[in-house]
This record gives C-alpha cells, sequence and structure tokens, in this order.
C-alpha cells in the first residue's frame, strides 16, 4: 500500500485499486466544508449514491440512515457524526430520565450519588405535572423555568414563579385528554436563582465534548470553550422575569439586543473566565470547578451509556451548556447534539474552524491524513456500489477496528475519559494491593516456636494470582 500524490486529492493505493477519500455534508458552513477541502478529500456527488467515507449528517440524515426501512449497511471505511439514538442525551426530557436510572443504579451498588448533583430538581410534563405541583407548594418562593423538550436556541422558553401561570398554561398546551406527542413534552427545572455574575451580568459556558465511542466508552474535551454573556444586568425582580435579555444567554437570544457587541458577540474565551476567577476566587477553588465540570461531563455521558447503540461507524460532536452558580458550583442546562456553527464574529469564526478540523483529527482514521502524516498509507471509500456500501467488489482494509491506545491530545481536544485504561488502573491497583497483602508477614505460633505466615514449616505459599512462590 502507497501513498499516491497524483490528483490534488488524497488516496490510497491497494492491490492497484485507488481509493480516494470522500466527504459529504448536510450543511455549507465553511468551518465543515473548508475543513474537508483542504485534506484533499473529494466532495460526494448524488451520482455517488451510499460510497462516501465521511458524512457530516443533519440529525434528521442521521435518523434515515439506520431506519430500518433504510437497508443501509454502513462500511468498515465509513463514518457519521451522529449515535442513532443521539437523542438519549440530547433531548432535556431523555437526559433527566436517564440520569435519574443512572443514580438508582449507583444507589444499588452503594456508591456516591452526590456525583450526579448537577441537575436542577426537574419534571416533564404533561406526565409529571402532579409531582410538580406537589414540589411547587413545598417550596412556592422557587422560580422555575419551562423548556421544550426537543428545541433549541432559547425557543419556547419561559419563566414562572406562581402555580396559576402553570395551570393557565398547561390547560392552553394540553386541553382535554388529547394525546400528547413525545416531541411536545416540556421539561420544568429549578430555576438557578444564585447564578455568578460577572460584572452584574449572568453567563453560562459552551463546551464542546467528542465522543468516540460509548462502550467502551472515550471522551475528548475541547480547550476552546466560551462563556456567552446576557446583554443586561442580571435581576430578579418579577416584573424582569418574561426579560430573555436578562436570563437567557443564548447567542441566537441575546443577538437581537441592542446592546449586543458584534466585535466580541458578548463572549468571553475560557482561559479569560478562568483568569477572572482566580483573580476572585483564587487558584484552588477555580481548579476544583473545572474539576467539577470534568466529572459532570463524564457522569452525563456515563447516564446515557447502556441505553446509547453504540455503532462504530458514529461519532458525536456535542456542545455542552452549563451554567455556574456562585458557591462555584456547576449545573447542567442541555446537551446539544448539533452545536451552531454559524460564526457572528471573526474570532468565532476561528474557533468553529479549528474546532471542527479537531473534531476530524481526533475521529478519522489517521490513515486519512495524508497531508499531516507523510508518507503513511491512505484510504478512501470502495468502488461504487449498486445496492450497500458493504458490497463493493473491493473495499478498502477496515480502519474501524483495532485502533491504537487513544492518544492523549488531537489539537485542542484532550482525552477525558477512556474506560479501557480506566479498567486497566483499576486492575493494575488492585494487582498491587493484592502483592502487598501477600508480601505482609503475618506472625502465628506453629507448635512451640513462631513462624512467618502461619503456614506449615517446609510447605510454599500460594500467592494470590494461584502460581507457587519459592
Amino acid at each position: 500500500m502507497v501513498l499516491s500524490g497524483g490528483g490534488g486529492g488524497s488516496m490510497y493505493v491497494l492491490k492497484d485499486r485507488v481509493f480516494n477519500v470522500k466527504w459529504r455534508s448536510d450543511f455549507d458552513k465553511a468551518c465543515v466544508v473548508v475543513n474537508f477541502e483542504r485534506r484533499g478529500w473529494h466532495k460526494w456527488k448524488e451520482s455517488d449514491q451510499d460510497d462516501w467515507n465521511i458524512w457530516w449528517a443533519s440529525v434528521y440524515s442521521t435518523k434515515q440512515v439506520f431506519s430500518s426501512d433504510s437497508h443501509v449497511r454502513l462500511g468498515d471505511h465509513q463514518l457519521i457524526n451522529h449515535f442513532p439514538n443521539h437523542y438519549e442525551i440530547t433531548r432535556k426530557d431523555l437526559m433527566v430520565k436517564n440520569v435519574k436510572r443512572y443514580r438508582k443504579e449507583l444507589q444499588r451498588e452503594g456508591r456516591d450519588t452526590s456525583v450526579l448533583d448537577f441537575v436542577p430538581t426537574t419534571f416533564v410534563l404533561p406526565g409529571d405535572y402532579a409531582l410538580f405541583a406537589e414540589e411547587y407548594r413545598r417550596k412556592p418562593n422557587t422560580t422555575w423555568i419551562l423548556k421544550p423538550s426537543a428545541r433549541a436556541q432559547g425557543k419556547g422558553i419561559f419563566l414562572i414563579n406562581k402555580l396559576s401561570q402553570v395551570r393557565k398554561w398547561y390547560a392552553t398546551q394540553w386541553p382535554g385528554a388529547v394525546k400528547v406527542n413525545s416531541s411536545d413534552a416540556y421539561v420544568v427545572s429549578r430555576y438557578i436563582q444564585n447564578p455568578l455574575l460577572v460584572g452584574g451580568k449572568k453567563f453560562d459556558l459552551r463546551l464542546y465534548v467528542c465522543v468516540r465511542s460509548y462502550r467502551p466508552l472515550q471522551a475528548y474535551k475541547s480547550s476552546l470553550c466560551f462563556a456567552r454573556f446576557c446583554n443586561f444586568k442580571y435581576t430578579e425582580d418579577e416584573d424582569d422575569l418574561d426579560n430573555a435579555f436578562v436570563h437567557l444567554t443564548n447567542v441566537a437570544v441575546q443577538k437581537h439586543s441592542d446592546q449586543y457587541n458584534e466585535n466580541h458577540g458578548s463572549k468571553w474565551p475560557l482561559e479569560s473566565l478562568k483568569f477572572y476567577l482566580k483573580t476572585n476566587y483564587g487558584l484552588k477553588r477555580t481548579n476544583k470547578l473545572m474539576e467539577d465540570i470534568d466529572s459532570l461531563i463524564v457522569h452525563t455521558l456515563k447516564a446515557c451509556q447502556a441505553v446509547m447503540i453504540n455503532d462504530r461507524h458514529c461519532f458525536e460532536l456535542y456542545g455542552y451548556d452549563i451554567i455556574v452558580d456562585d458557591a462555584l458550583k456547576p449545573w447542567l442546562i442541555e446537551v446539544n447534539a448539533s452545536p451552531s456553527l454559524s460564526a457572528t464574529t471573526d474570532a468565532d469564526r476561528s474557533l468553529k474552524f479549528q474546532l471542527i478540523n479537531d473534531t476530524l483529527k481526533c475521529v478519522a482514521p489517521r490513515q486519512w491524513h495524508t497531508k499531516q502524516a507523510r508518507g503513511s498509507g491512505h484510504h478512501h471509500h470502495h468502488q461504487p456500489s449498486s445496492s450497500s456500501p458493504s458490497s463493493a467488489a473491493a473495499s478498502p482494509p477496515n480502519f474501524l477496528q483495532g485502533s491504537p491506545s487513544p492518544l492523549a491530545h488531537h489539537g485542542s481536544f484532550t482525552l477525558l475519559y477512556d474506560e479501557v485504561s480506566q479498567q486497566q488502573e483499576r486492575l493494575r491497583l488492585r494487582r498491587e494491593q493484592e502483592r502487598e497483602q501477600s508480601d505482609r508477614p503475618r506472625w502465628s505460633t506453629w507448635g512451640s516456636s513462631a513462624s512467618v505466615s502461619g503456614r506449615e514449616p517446609g510447605r510454599r505459599s500460594m500467592s494470590a494470582r494461584g502460581s507457587f512462590r519459592h
């Protein structure tokens, strides 16, 4: 297998057959298209049908690909950017359900459940309305935020602080005994009324996480994170309860404010926020916050691990939205399956480009990166197929199996969690403990004389691993 430099594209030569890496995308965003083109990969055409290597797909296209009616079988040389049931973590109602189930699992195993105290008290409507009403009566001075389960960019969100407001809205939303479609469900969560403020303004954090596999779980976190600020100073005044510019940090909302700053987009890079936190709260508390955020991300993924369909052709770039309260405790707001790739500023444009570039470094087989890895073999998809990708007469070797140990870094991405490494480390520690215990002298009396380890003189002892030790 040799690298061919002809034709200006990345290609892989195998047994005199040439395979070009071929990409397709449902989005015309420059940060996606340019990253593919700069690698010398070839753009998919309609006539190529199922002949593609990597597809930056919409959630709708992903649903079609994995539909039982599609009869599509992905080949060993194909990648798509969503897991089949990604919504288990990105739909607000399902994410809450999975975290609650995971909490019960930890309780059964006698493990610490405080690691899951990052989701505000939440109910799914209309099913949990009675439970919500009961909780409201217990804490009548609490403000609640209602969000549609399957919408994004701040659409359909509003705050309430009176049960009568919910009753009126509930009667309008679900009149009578009308059957409720799951996509119409809402979540109602305790509103974080004590957010950490910078310059008197509320903000949240947008973090990017790339998951390469759910079983075993392997996740990377990008350093390309930022804080998104509201344009108006925060207030708990009831008169401003419906003022989205005070309470909602979404750029899609804030950009309509007359105080929106088009130069910086009301955003701070994470490093700027960390500098502010270290200055005002100290290094120790700032580092603790960052550790808690990492824990939040990992446990959110673990909560959905059991129900997620782990297809090895899939990866996912998630956008985590997290709010920090005035005690420097992080709270998970939501996880986005299709974080916005639109750019509102030059800095934003640069960030999104690097984000996609580093995501491709993270997920694409190393043999595909011919420009970065000079002299290494490079592959592309099989020859055009009349049926499914896997039925081609000649296909490139399987690059999705037998992958080496994960790299610690891929550009801005740092390995956050690797389940295999964690299991190996636990096994190593357990063996060390067993060796220490087996080597520790145990005094007892044998007849009239003392002997070490309590065994009969002249006999050999068996180690914890079952082999004899002389």
